[in-house]
């Protein structure tokens, strides 16, 4: 059956791949789902990387444009907040505000805990433990979850006091501050910013889609989905 949905997402459970989720379930538009299968290295097949040539999640074509491609997560909301009017301001001033914390997360909080993550839930595991580069990203994410924090102070959200992709992009990389092995004592306004996004259940369910990795937050069988999620990127590890 062809589907009318103008998207197409092509994506995975990660902190990027769940960020145009979020936004399509909390705005409630229509979407196809293709999932891309790391163990599988779905992302560097040749059909996939025709779409995006770095071979990363998440992509989405526009089937209502084109098959226009957007890949970046970073891109993706502000083309899907651009073409459907939600979760991004008209006013000049919050619009660029709210880019500059897409680029905040993007630029920062994504690859500092990206890299936090690899060295303690990947690379340890697999008997490469470099002490100085855990504690380098390890304290620079704390540092950067502290300026969020600041930001925090007398706000709901990020940007204007709503909801918007500031929020999307920057929610479920922070909020796997377990997964990085950070510690969040001492930050109560980024911890209530979490528990109000933790009761928006469009953004619940979609951290659920393709598939739930609840170890990311702390739930679950954690030593389970790390043994697995470690293995499956086993061949990344470089060794002696």
């Amino acid at each position: 059956m062809i589907s009318d949905a103008d998207i197409h997402l092509y994506t995975a459970s990660t902190m990027n791949g769940w960020k145009p989720t979020i936004y399509l379930e909390e705005a409630g538009v229509p979407y196809d789902l293709t999932y891309i299968d790391f163990s599988k290295k779905e992302q560097k097949s040749d059909w996939y990387m025709k779409l995006n040539p770095n071979g990363r999640i998440p992509t989405i074509v526009d089937r209502s444009n084109n098959d226009f491609v957007v890949f970046e997560s970073g891109a993706i909301l502000w083309y899907l907040a651009e073409k459907y009017g939600k979760f991004l301001s008209s006013h000049p001033n919050e619009r660029s505000e709210t880019l500059q914390w897409v680029m905040f997360q993007m630029g920062g909080i994504g690859p500092m805990m990206g890299q936090a993550m690899y060295f303690q839930r990947i690379a340890a595991k697999q008997g490469h433990e470099d002490p100085f580069a855990i504690k380098r990203y390890v304290e620079e994410t704390r540092r950067l979850l502290e300026v969020l924090n600041t930001r925090l102070e007398g706000r709901d959200y990020l940007v204007g006091n709503a909801f918007s992709i500031a929020d999307i992009t920057t929610y479920p990389w922070a909020r796997a501050y377990y997964w990085a092995k950070v510690n969040v004592d001492g930050l109560p306004h980024l911890r209530s910013w979490f528990d109000r996004i933790d009761k928006r259940a469009p953004t619940q369910r979609a951290l659920e889609i393709p598939k739930p990795f609840w170890a990311a937050f702390g739930k679950g069988d954690v030593e389970a989905q790390e043994r697995e999620n470690a293995e499956r990127f086993k061949s990344d590890v470089k060794t002696d």
